[in-house]
């Protein structure tokens, strides 16, 4: 039985890199950090990152998400998620009186960046991306009257611009890597003049680890990606897998997810992780395939990652102070009772 078993050459080809990008290690540690300085509750305008788990761990300590700043009372710190958020967020929260943590990755704000040096020079702004994403709603909402969102190749007939002289592309960041270059070709074609950004938006954790999954699709039958369904670039991990060879491609959150029948005939498993999921939850997953017989787990190195960004810089101010200026800046009434 013993040898029958050793030779059934059953394996997970595991995905490195894979799980937590620095934009995203550094929203979690933020909003842990401020509960620590600052206690509970901290308000968290719309998840902090895409994951179920991160949420639901972060609202036993103390988090409160919301999706309008307005639900957000007087006096309160309000944290802005990793995905970015437009300008009129911010002057909601100086409406409400709220001290705010920015926790937008450092790469979403490179692009907004880009979005208001480009409208500035009254250039037409083509973004690539999911209608409807909080990243790309954020990044429209720096310059609305010069943005049109392309989501798609099959979104460029209906493009118009004033000047197709001066008509540049930016993109979301968490897309696939692939069906972004087909939608700038589609649009190269109908613009010529099109210009590119200085450096592609697609963040360098959304490329490695797609580049790591087009490693695997080709050997792996089945693939699973572990993340959430409103996490943009696990789901494109899941497409990626599928155009890279694999068989099937499956996102779950969880390990108790997996449905069984997707190891019929399958030699090979293909695991990795989106940007915002948590290790301990692929470590269930390879548990989960390992009392099932597919123990045997083999590194897919596409890349190195040593980026770390820094904290953002209000989790060194005093900001319960701060809240409670900004009420008393209303003038006495009722702040000191």
């Amino acid at each position: 039985m013993g040898s029958m078993t050793a030779s059934t050459g059953r394996r997970v080809l595991l995905a490195a890199p894979r799980g937590y990008c620095a934009g995203v290690d550094r929203a979690v540690i933020a909003v842990e950090k401020a509960l620590e300085q600052y206690g509970a509750p901290i308000y968290v305008r719309h998840e902090i990152v895409h994951n179920k788990y991160v949420v639901q761990t972060l609202e036993k300590k103390g988090a409160i998400f919301v999706e309008r700043t307005e639900e957000v009372p007087e006096g309160n710190i309000v944290m802005f998620s990793a995905h970015g958020v437009a300008p009129v967020v911010h002057e909601e929260a100086a409406r409400g009186r709220l001290a705010t943590i920015d926790a937008t990755c450092p790469l979403v704000t490179k692009v907004h960046k880009e979005a208001v040096r480009y409208a500035n020079d009254d250039y037409d702004i083509l973004l690539i991306g999911h209608e409807g994403h909080e990243e790309v709603i954020g990044t429209s909402g720096e310059a609305p009257e010069h943005i049109q969102l392309v989501d798609g190749p099959e979104d460029v007939a209906k493009i118009e611009v004033r000047d197709p002289e001066k008509v540049v592309w930016l993109s979301q960041t968490t897309l696939s890597v692939d069906e972004t270059m087909e939608t700038v070709d589609a649009l190269k074609t109908k613009f010529p003049g099109l210009i590119s950004p200085p450096s592609d938006d697609i963040c360098y954790a959304t490329q490695n680890r797609q580049l790591a999954v087009k490693q695997m699709g080709a050997e792996a039958e089945l693939v699973i990606v572990v993340g959430s369904r409103n996490s943009s670039n696990s789901k494109r991990l899941v497409e990626v897998a599928k155009l890279a060879g694999s068989r099937a491609a499956y996102l779950v959150d969880f390990a108790a997810e997996i449905d069984e029948s997707w190891l019929d005939g399958v030699t090979t498993v293909g695991v990795t992780s989106g940007a915002s999921v948590p290790e301990v939850l692929v470590e269930e997953v390879l548990e989960w395939l390992s009392v099932r017989g597919y123990g045997d787990v083999e590194l897919v190195k596409a890349a190195e990652e040593s980026i770390i960004f820094s904290l953002p810089k209000e989790l060194r101010r005093d900001l319960r102070d701060e809240a409670a200026a900004l009420m008393a800046a209303r003038g006495g009434s009722g702040a000191g009772e």
